[in-house]
Order: C-alpha cells, then sequence, then structure tokens
C-alpha cells in the first residue's frame, strides 16, 4: 500500500518564523509520514509535529541543543514500503556529496537531509537518492521556501514534487 511522504527540513521556528506555512500544515496533516531532517531550534514545534503527524521520522540540526538533542537521534533510518530510508541533518560540502553519501549509507536507498536550505534531488552512481526539501521558512538564496511531498510504493520513491512556499 503506498505512503504518502512528506519531507521538511530548517524550520528554524520561532527564530526565522512564528509558524510553519499553512501550505506545509495542511501537506503534514495529510501524509502517512513526516520527515524532518533537524534544525528544529524549539522543542515545542517537534511537541506539535508529533501531536499532528501520524509517523514522524526526525533527527536534530546543528542549531537544535537540550531537549531537541536528549529527544531526536543524529541519524534516523526507516522504511517505507520496501524503500529504505536514512535521515541526517548534514552532508558536507556540495562537491562530492553524492559518493560521501553512498559511502556513509550503503545500504540505504533515499537519503533526506538539510542543512543548507538549498532543495536538493540528486541520485548517487550507487542508485543512492539524495532529497534536501530546503526550508520551508528560511529560503536563504532561494526564490521561495520548499517542503518536498512523496510516495514511497514497491521498494521505490515516487511523485516527488518540491512545493514553493511564498514569501
Amino acid at each position: 500500500m503506498p505512503v504518502s511522504l512528506v519531507f521538511t527540513a530548517d524550520t528554524h521556528v520561532p527564530k526565522r518564523a512564528r509558524e510553519l506555512p499553512h501550505s506545509l500544515w495542511a501537506a503534514i496533516d495529510a501524509a502517512d509520514v513526516v520527515v524532518h531532517a533537524g534544525d528544529w531550534v524549539d522543542v515545542a514545534l517537534l511537541d506539535r509535529l508529533e501531536e499532528r503527524s501520524r509517523r514522524l521520522v526526525a533527527v536534530y540540526g546543528n542549531n537544535d541543543h537540550g531537549p531537541l538533542r536528549r529527544r531526536l537521534p543524529e541519524v534516523a533510518r526507516a522504511e517505507f514500503e520496501g524503500l529504505r530510508v536514512a535521515v541526517v541533518h548534514e552532508t558536507g560540502d556540495r562537491t562530492g556529496r553524492e559518493a560521501r553519501a553512498a559511502a556513509r549509507f550503503p545500504d540505504t536507498d533515499l537519503l533526506v537531509f538539510g542543512h543548507s536550505h538549498i532543495p536538493w534531488d540528486t541520485t548517487a552512481p550507487t542508485g543512492l537518492r539524495l532529497i534536501n526539501p530546503g526550508s520551508p521558512t528560511d529560503r536563504r538564496r532561494q526564490p521561495h521556501g520548499t517542503f518536498v511531498t512523496a510516495v514511497a510504493a514497491g521498494g521505490a520513491l515516487h511523485d516527488v514534487v518540491f512545493h514553493p512556499v511564498p514569501r
């Protein structure tokens, strides 16, 4: 049975925004699984996502401290409909990212990561797919914030959509 997914990262609530965008909350409410790749900043958002998500897979980021680091791992792993997923906040410089990630996560089909706030969707020569959903609240040098929806089915990732978040 297909599993609907939402990927987000670098939410930085309440430092970069007071609240997540309505479109992201709507996607979270509709999804089977929410994946957050770190930089929450405040544990209150983690509490809210745990309450509203059917299932949450999440890690801490470099800006997360105290209770966030006590409650979340540095690396999370899960499997959805045969799709082996790893989540981590940082992957290092963009140069050589696919090779580094493939070496670090050899038994993984999909790596969801954050940190740069830059949307990313590539595939390593090994077949590992790397997705950074960007940030829904802090676009940095991007034209708009983003988050991702996708579907896991039959051991593969389908229907990947990067959703723009208006300024």
